[in-house]
């Protein structure tokens, strides 16, 4: 018959086995003075290590330092999934993701990154995080070979598709049920915060784990102006003029952040090539390799129209670019001279 054993044997146990490691590192060798330092701070290093590790798989319990591992193992799934940008326009929100490429046998339909929740919503998932945008679509709408009627919302997603299908689907139901009680469409805003708060519940709950994906939402109010959020593992969400995530997410925000203004955002043309330009930091593989989805909004208030991109389209798109590049790439070498 096993015994228990009291607290304080519990205590002594750990005490003596620290003690004991001490003692280990202390006779590994003959060091002089200085050495000896050394050996005392790598000694209590590796001490640290050891205790550490009972913090690392427990997503409830802080660590000595204020960390909580499991969420931070969950951001850094974030950063290897494919990269996804959402940039806010005058009238439209444009959302382009990085495809990885798939096995010659595999359906194309099955690995879709763009995807509807809404009448008016759509999201973008990169590794962890998605896009959500809201727009006024018709009141059904063919989705992977599905006729979603009055589930019309559009969302991306990259990487741990199966942690973003559980969370699209509980955000279909929040607004079929918020629609229902309140016989109004939901906002950008309050859909993120619910996102935001399913995702930091499980960061409390033993015996789960965080979602690792991060997302980035925006998308259309009923008073036609755009909106773009982005939410985190942590259960974190911020608004955004434009933004990006995955595994480029750091590249492509800084070429945003230098490149966004109102010329480049004035109409659906300038921003689907502001985006293209800023998937190109990270994307080289051409446009077999990149999805982009346009809303925007109709004159009809709280109406609006949303369409993928052909792959024709965003290969001329691309080209566009190019030439506009190497045009002023001659120019600047004009100028020179």
């Amino acid at each position: 018959m096993k015994r228990r054993l009291k607290s304080n044997q519990i205590i002594l146990f750990f005490t003596s086995a620290i003690n004991t490691r001490r003692k280990e590192f202390a006779t590994l060798r003959s060091v002089s003075s200085s050495e000896k330092r050394t050996s005392s701070s790598f000694s209590s290093n590796i001490l640290m290590i050891l205790i550490m590790e009972r913090y690392d798989r427990a997503i409830t319990i802080f660590s000595p330092d204020g960390h909580l591992f499991q969420v931070e193992y969950a951001q850094e799934a974030v950063k290897k999934g494919s990269t996804a940008v959402g940039v806010r326009g005058k009238d439209c929100i444009v959302i382009g993701v990085e495809k990885k490429s798939i096995p010659a046998l595999q359906d194309d339909r099955t690995i879709r990154k763009i995807h509807m929740i809404d009448d008016h919503v759509m999201l973008a998932f990169a590794g962890g995080f998605y896009f959500i945008c809201i727009i006024q679509l018709s009141s059904s709408f063919l989705l992977q070979d599905f006729a979603y009627g009055f589930l019309t919302e559009l969302c991306t997603f990259k990487w741990l598709s199966a942690d973003a299908r559980v969370l699209v689907d509980r955000a279909r139901i929040e607004c079929q049920s918020y629609k229902l009680t309140l016989e109004d469409p939901v906002t950008v805003a309050y859909i993120s915060r619910y996102i935001a708060n399913t995702k930091q519940r499980f960061t409390q709950s033993p015996g789960r784990r965080p979602f690792g994906i991060s997302m980035l939402i925006g998308g259309f109010d009923f008073d036609g102006q755009p909106r773009l959020f982005k939410t985190e593992p942590s259960g974190a969400y911020y608004e955004y003029l434009a933004n990006s995530t995955g595994r480029g997410e750091k590249p492509v925000r800084e070429y945003l952040e230098e490149h966004y203004g109102d010329d480049t955002i004035k109409d659906e043309a300038s921003t689907l090539k502001l985006v293209v330009k800023a998937l190109s930091q990270v994307v080289q593989s051409g446009a077999q390799n990149i999805e982009i989805a346009v809303m925007k909004k109709t004159d009809v208030p709280g109406e609006c129209t949303h369409r993928v991109l052909t792959v024709d389209e965003v290969e001329a798109l691309m080209k566009l670019v190019e030439k506009e590049r190497e045009a002023a790439e001659s120019e600047e070498a004009a100028k020179k001279k």
